[in-house]
Order: structure tokens, then C-alpha cells, then sequence
């Protein structure tokens, strides 16, 4: 086979993928799931995917609270391979983008990036693709408003009441992503904090 029809072998393999994991008060496809599903069938075809990085680009941006962010972009090419054939090859340019406050932002752009590409160049649907999908099917928690979320970060300004505690309480990264339904008993407990 040629490396068009072993790439369209490994198409075959994919439809779609359910965006089963949560963060940051939405559901996605992880990376590890993207790859994993897969990588058996470009073993067994013998094709080889070589990322390569053309250029990088990283921005510094303060935080509300005085910290920084690493905004990482990288311009990219993912090169195809025929093992068998290795002259055989499909070069395809590509960006991706990572956010960290460390130096984690060149290995999330790097693991967007692959992701995305398989993703799109597989034209493996999800959830938000297929609006006919798992998705359409389970409804979604509803989010607080700008009003709820400024509510809640009023009570936070107080000193008897914690933002790190009412996140582990909440299971949340941000109070942006509590969900609506936790709302009146988050209000609650930060009501009695201050009271008290």
C-alpha cells in the first residue's frame, strides 16, 4: 500500500470519539485518547507521524493577583511517514497553543497541537462536532451568570471566607464553573461564614 491508502486504513479505524473527560466546566477528548485510538492501526500499517517544531512564540501576562502566564504558540509541521517506503512522505503545517504559569506551556501547545491534528486530519467527530451525538442526547449543567459569579466573589473578599476552600467544596478550578445548581448552597455557606 501506499501511504494515502495506509492513512485512509487509519481513518477506517475512528468514527468518533465521546468527549468524556472534565475540566474547567466543560467535557472533552483527552489527548491520550485521541492517540491511543489510533496508534494500533498506524503500528500495524506502518506509518510513522514526525512532529517538528518551525517556531515558537511566548508571551508573559500578569494575572489579576500580580502572577504570571506563559502563553505558548507554536508554528509547527507533522510529517507522515510509509515505513516501508520512508521517501513517502506528507508534510503538514500546523499551530498550537499552551497556557501555563511554569514551564509546562511548550508541552501543552505541543499535546494541543497533536491532538487537533489527528482529530482533524482523521476527521474523527465529537461531541461538539456531532450535534447528533452523546451530547445532544445528556444536558449539560447550566453555568451561574455574570451576576451569580460576582455575588460570589463579594462574599470571597471577606476574611472568614476562603476561595480555595469553596473550590474543593464545589470540585471546580474557578467559581466561573460552578455549576448553577450549587449556586443558592454555595451563597449559603459563605452567608453564614461571614456572619459568624
Amino acid at each position: 500500500m501506499n501511504l494515502y491508502e495506509k492513512l485512509v486504513e487509519v481513518r477506517k479505524v475512528v468514527p468518533y470519539l465521546q468527549k468524556d473527560k472534565k475540566g474547567h466546566g466543560f467535557n472533552y477528548v483527552a489527548s491520550s485518547d485521541t492517540l491511543g485510538s489510533l496508534k494500533s492501526k498506524m503500528d500495524e500499517v506502518g506509518v510513522l507521524l514526525v512532529p517538528s517544531v518551525e517556531r515558537s512564540e511566548i508571551s508573559d501576562h500578569t494575572t489579576a493577583k500580580g502572577g504570571h502566564n506563559y502563553f505558548t504558540v507554536l508554528t509547527m509541521q507533522f510529517t507522515w511517514i510509509n515505513a516501508e517506503k520512508p521517501e513517502e512522505r506528507i508534510v503538514c503545517g500546523w499551530t498550537g497553543q499552551g497556557l501555563d504559569s511554569g514551564e509546562k506551556g511548550v508541552g501543552k501547545a505541543m499535546t494541543y497541537a497533536e491532538k487537533y491534528f489527528m482529530l482533524k486530519f482523521f476527521n474523527i467527530a465529537t461531541d461538539q462536532d456531532d450535534p447528533d451525538s452523546f451530547k445532544g442526547k445528556h444536558s449539560l449543567p447550566e453555568m451561574l451568570s455574570d451576576e451569580q459569579i460576582a455575588k460570589i466573589k463579594d462574599f470571597l473578599k471577606s476574611d472568614k471566607c476562603s476561595e480555595p476552600d469553596l473550590l474543593t467544596w464545589a470540585k471546580v478550578e474557578r467559581v466561573e464553573d460552578i455549576p448553577a445548581d450549587k449556586y443558592n448552597m454555595a451563597l449559603a455557606g459563605l452567608a453564614k461564614r461571614v456572619a459568624a
